[in-house]
């Protein structure tokens, strides 16, 4: 393959696994405010705060790939 073909890839298959990134992040957030609320019986406030921790952690991950692509 040639070198740029093979960056092309590369960049891809970061930008790729960067989407799973920001939606394994809001889903985990969102599954363990479930169970804790589940726990405690706080229906549905863990939710709601563990789902925004899980926002915030997608959008954290898309700023660091905005920051990887800048310094490039």
């Amino acid at each position: 393959m040639k070198r740029e073909t093979l960056r092309q890839v590369r960049e891809l298959a970061y930008y790729s696994s960067l989407g799973l990134s920001v939606s394994l992040s809001i889903f985990i957030g969102l599954f363990f405010g479930i169970w804790l609320d589940g726990k405690i019986g706080t229906t549905p406030w863990f939710t709601l705060i563990f789902l925004g921790f899980g926002i915030a952690a997608g959008f954290r991950n898309i700023a660091l790939a905005i920051r990887k692509n800048r310094e490039k």
